[in-house]
């Protein structure tokens, strides 16, 4: 079995929130509301340090000028993420 690297740990925290708030949700709100429990947003950080899709994703950050109504494509945290916005 190989072993992943991982990024960054404060880099992909950064990532993973930045995100969702394009997408309009708050992390934070989501687990006070019991929809994210904490160890699930440690697992977003988790899947997204072990993805190496950071400069993707800051690029697709950087372009973003309106509320994003989906996650992008490439993110591995994608299905969660959308299935938070609704």
């Amino acid at each position: 079995m190989s072993q992943v690297t991982l990024g960054e740990i404060e880099k992909h925290f950064w990532l993973t929130r930045s995100v969702s708030r394009c997408m309009g949700i708050s992390m934070t709100e989501a687990m006070a509301e019991g929809r994210l429990s904490p160890e699930k947003y440690a697992e977003l950080v988790t899947r997204c340090r072990a993805a190496g899709c950071d400069v993707q994703c800051e690029f697709w950050l950087a372009r973003q000028q309106n509320t994003a109504t989906t996650a992008p494509d490439f993110c591995p945290n994608a299905e969660i993420l959308n299935g938070l916005k609704t």
